[in-house]
């Protein structure tokens, strides 16, 4: 297959080798390497593919749902979003079922940390021009954040240090669903951090 055809066939920025298995096309993975030193691709990891040219047309909450999967954006990044801590997230930092994994490629620092089967839920579906990405929402993200940091907030001090803005917390929090939310994580060394939040 030519470049060309490739251009013909793929009408989204972002691709995978699987799309095109999906639509009876297989290329060899030299002809990826030769597009990708030519400029013409951008590579986010073995089997995803960026249109050079279109990068920027990509929003990289979508890339993070592209990357890994199933993952939805959650903790440092989902905060950030809702204006719950003042830090801007440089990294796109999701939830997944699977291992803890990290990318680095030309589109950005992508971070997944491992959560359990049974608390993966709780997330909005964005649909997107190109596609789509999985976002917490603010109650689960917030549970999420404090449950996968529980070992590092030990007292008052680790908990202040993370800096919440508690005036939005209260104005943007429904808390039925987030005390709801929390009897579902099933931790009871979270209720200190939990009550910390709506106060």
């Amino acid at each position: 297959m030519k470049y060309i055809d490739l251009t013909a066939l793929i009408k989204t920025p972002i691709f995978s080798k699987t799309d095109l298995l999906m639509l009876h096309q297989r290329i060899f993975d030299y002809q990826f390497s030769v597009w990708v030193k030519k400029g013409y691709l951008l590579k986010l990891k073995n089997g995803l593919y960026v249109f050079s040219r279109e990068a920027d047309k990509l929003r990289g909450e979508e890339i993070a749902f592209r990357l890994y999967n199933p993952s939805y954006l959650s903790l440092e990044s989902a905060l950030s979003l809702y204006g719950f801590i003042p830090e801007i997230v440089y990294a796109y930092v999701s939830v997944t079922t699977k291992i803890n994994r990290t990318f680095d490629n030309s589109m950005g620092h992508f971070i997944y940390r491992h959560i359990k089967k049974g608390l993966f839920w709780g997330y909005r579906d964005i649909k997107t021009e190109f596609g789509q990405y999985l976002i917490a929402e603010p109650e689960k993200a917030l549970l999420d954040y404090i449950y996968l940091n529980l070992p590092k907030i030990r007292n008052e001090a680790d908990f202040e240090n993370i800096r919440l803005n508690h005036e939005l917390l209260r104005e943007k929090l429904d808390a039925k669903k987030f005390w709801k939310y929390f009897s579902a994580f099933g931790v009871k060394k979270m209720e200190r951090w939990a009550i910390k939040c709506l106060q």
